[in-house]
């Protein structure tokens, strides 16, 4: 935090600048509770791997996170794990993921089964978060464990006359929430899909119309108005609402949250509170795969792990996030992540090259304006790239900078550092040579030099984060 380096410089506060998608237009932060910052993002449903499209959500919301701490304020972050009562889609129609998920894996349909499926996903959910260097949020609840809340919040919905029943579920009215549809200006939907929606339930009101509850009578929870689970929707209005309270500052979710998940939520919490549920709406665009977005329905699926066995890092990937603005698509290809390993290998060497100086203020309040303005990673990377091409940065200023893009630079020069601290200058300026031979793609000088390293006694070993050698016993 600033506050923290005060003892280095003193540095204007600057303002944030974000795009909220409600108000469609980039406007200034201001926090319900002055240097204070509350945050819900919608995580992720634990049925299956995640692709790293899904990755790239909640490295917006890291992003996020990491901006706000560098400005000084305290974050409350909350990130939801969805682990019963989400259908394929963000509609009431087609079958539960996680029911879905357990009869792929040939497993009893109870609810112990449910958790412990759960359980596995989310920790590899969680790993992939520490791999990709993502701070860890304050709280991820699961929805399996927020139940009473949900029923809390659907009885005072019903109480409010805003909900009705069918032979499937109860529902919410959006008739009487005339609101309905302001997120992203979805308030008029195409007459072809509301006929669709009609069509899957024809019992509804209204095409628009959510489930808050789903009947099961062989597999659910019990509740008022029957056995059964929560709906996706009601799951994250009443978690949000429980750790963050009845309105807090800012939503995160992809754009695909927009239209349905999010007005969602958006009606049925400030029907029962009447206060604006979230003060700032950020929604990330798709990382798309031969400009299609990566879903696991089209073949476009991609773990973190496809990644590393490939021979990428992690922190590669993050650094090819950071090289595209948040709110724009990406187009990711194996070729673009190699571009991504080589300039993250290459900022990495800078940092052993540099001088640890005094943390530059000049260089940080440059550096804090282009952050802070809509979180615009890469113009924050090419300023970093022309400070260095300067000759003008020092390690420690460059450490500060690091703060908020992730990319554990100091950490990695050491790790390599490390690993080639042992060994004679010569292997050394021959280690260098190769890496460069490789970011350079020269396939037939790369193997020249590790053959001349092999001959003078020691192993190769090929990482992520570049060549490594160790002495033969």
């Amino acid at each position: 935090m600033y506050n923290a380096r005060n003892k280095y410089f003193k540095l204007m506060k600057n303002p944030v600048f974000l795009y909220d998608t409600l108000k469609k237009e980039k406007i200034e932060f201001s926090p319900i509770k002055n240097g204070e910052v509350s945050m819900y993002h919608c995580g992720p449903t634990v049925y299956d791997y995640l692709h790293i499209g899904n990755l790239r959500s909640f490295l917006l919301a890291d992003f996020l996170r990491r901006v706000f701490e560098f400005n000084g304020y305290s974050v409350k972050q909350v990130m939801n794990i969805t682990d019963i009562g989400h259908l394929t889609s963000d509609e009431d129609s087609g079958d539960d993921k996680m029911t879905k998920a357990l009869i792929r894996e040939g497993k009893e349909l109870t609810l112990e089964n449910m958790k412990t499926l759960a359980l596995f996903y989310s920790d590899v959910f969680k790993n992939d978060l520490k791999s990709l260097n993502i701070i860890t949020p304050n709280s991820l609840p699961m929805a399996s464990d927020h139940i009473k809340e949900d029923i809390d919040l659907i009885s005072k919905l019903s109480e409010k006359g805003l909900t009705y029943k069918t032979a499937d579920g109860l529902y919410f009215d959006t008739i009487k929430y005339p609101e309905y549809g302001k997120l992203g200006g979805v308030s008029v939907i195409d007459e072809k899909e509301l006929q669709s929606r009609l069509a899957q339930n024809p019992e509804k009101k209204d095409p628009r119309d959510f489930a808050l509850w789903k009947f099961n009578d062989a597999l659910g929870y019990e509740a008022p108005w029957g056995k059964g689970f929560p709906g996706w929707h009601i799951e994250c209005s009443a978690m949000s609402m429980k750790y963050l309270g009845e309105s807090f500052d800012i939503h995160t979710g992809g754009i695909d949250h927009i239209s349905v998940h999010h007005n969602n939520e958006i009606a049925q919490s400030e029907s029962v509170t009447g206060k604006p549920l979230a003060n700032y709406w950020l929604h990330g665009a798709f990382l798309n795969i031969k400009d299609s977005k990566m879903a696991k329905s089209s073949g476009g699926f991609i773990t973190l792990k496809d990644l590393i066995e490939k021979g990428y890092s992690p922190l590669d990937y993050r650094y090819l996030l950071l090289t595209a603005h948040w709110s724009t698509s990406l187009n990711f290809s194996l070729e673009s992540l190699d571009g991504a390993k080589s300039a993250r290998h290459r900022l990495v060497k800078h940092v052993s090259d540099l001088k640890n100086g005094e943390i530059d203020s000049k260089q940080v309040e440059d550096f804090t304006i282009i952050v802070n303005n809509n979180l615009n990673m890469p113009e924050a990377v090419s300023f970093i790239w022309q400070l260095l091409k300067s000759n003008t940065l020092n390690a420690l200023t460059l450490a500060e900078f690091d703060k908020v893009l992730g990319l554990n630079l100091i950490e990695e020069a050491q790790k390599q550092n490390d690993a080639n601290s042992d060994v004679s200058d010569e292997v050394k300026t021959l280690i260098k040579s190769r890496d460069e031979a490789r970011t350079n793609k020269d396939w037939k000088k790369s193997d020249e030099l590790r053959d001349s390293i092999i001959m003078m006694g020691y192993e190769v070993i090929d990482t992520p984060d570049g060549t490594q050698v160790k002495k033969k016993l």
